[in-house]
């Protein structure tokens, strides 16, 4: 779509001769219809256009001969800085792990004498599920990183094929595995902690799960991205016996876990069971990491 270097070297009123004169309007549109219709076919990718060699050389105080030396072109260096960003988007990192255990060390022990039910350990599990995903919601919403690694994920796929899409689509695929195992993990460990287990009839895996609960995040955080007011929609009411204000993202999270837990048959809480779990708790062990 752009004019040759010949068109550009004649005058102006000589180029498109002939053609009827449109006007500013219809010369606007037929641009964008244009692109538009461009974009649509091709899609839509992340450019790092932006990003001056010169300035990065100048900012990391190389030498400018060895820069190129390494770069003979500024495209080799921006396929090598997608590497690097897809190897630092970990997106673990932006969800505050040790900011959500220590939510659910609070949520757990303040609400302790829930346990002695099969009923209020269910309650007890929407409970930490609506406050820690509240919490997540609002630190990933507000993280650079994650944004750049949706903007990585999202514009991989528009990638021109060759190596270097595929070490990109490679590379967030790992960092995309390490997170679905951390919130598997993580949810094995809770739902344990409370006495709770998947229902065995659904068929699904904590990682299963861990997969839907990072799909309605993401969408929420996505769609809150370009309406802002959806992070700030509450919901009052009772969801599975936990009374309160709801964010959706409280909901989505709960809707999508908690909805497959049941009180695991082989587990008959005692107070002796509490007494141990508070200890546990206020000696600031690290709960998540299993049983010691």
């Amino acid at each position: 779509m752009a004019f040759s270097d010949r068109d550009a070297r004649r005058p102006a009123s000589s180029i498109g001769r002939g053609r009827p004169r449109l006007s500013d309007a219809e010369t606007e549109r037929r641009m964008l219809s244009t692109a538009a219709e461009a974009l649509s076919r091709e899609g839509l990718t992340v450019s790092l256009d932006h990003i001056r060699l010169e300035d990065v050389i100048r900012e990391a105080g190389v030498s400018r001969s060895t820069a190129y030396r390494r770069w003979p072109s500024k495209e080799q260096f921006l396929g090598d800085l997608l590497l690097e960003l897809a190897r630092a988007s970990v997106p673990m990192a932006a969800t505050g792990s040790a900011e959500a255990s220590h939510g659910i060390r609070a949520v757990v022990l303040e609400h302790l004498g829930l346990l002695k039910t099969e009923s209020g350990r269910i309650q007890l599990a929407a409970t930490v599920l609506r406050d820690v995903a509240a919490q997540d919601f609002h630190r990933i919403l507000a993280s650079p990183q994650w944004r750049t690694y949706l903007a990585l994920t999202v514009s991989a796929v528009g990638m021109p094929e060759g190596p270097l899409r595929t070490q990109v689509q490679e590379t967030l695929a790992a960092s995309e595995q390490a997170f679905i195992e951390g919130i598997a993990q993580s949810h094995r460990m809770v739902t344990t902690l409370l006495g709770l287990r998947i229902r065995p009839e659904t068929g699904l895996t904590f990682e299963r799960l861990a997969h839907l609960g990072n799909a309605v995040m993401r969408g929420l955080i996505t769609q809150a991205m370009v309406t802002p007011s959806l992070s700030e929609d509450r919901v009052d009411g009772e969801v599975f016996g936990a009374h309160g204000s709801w964010s959706l993202p409280a909901l989505g999270a709960v809707a999508v876990t908690v909805g497959y837990l049941e009180p695991d048959p082989d587990v008959a809480w005692t107070r002796a069971m509490t007494t141990r779990l508070r200890r546990r708790l206020e000696s600031g062990t690290d709960f998540l990491a299993g049983e010691e």
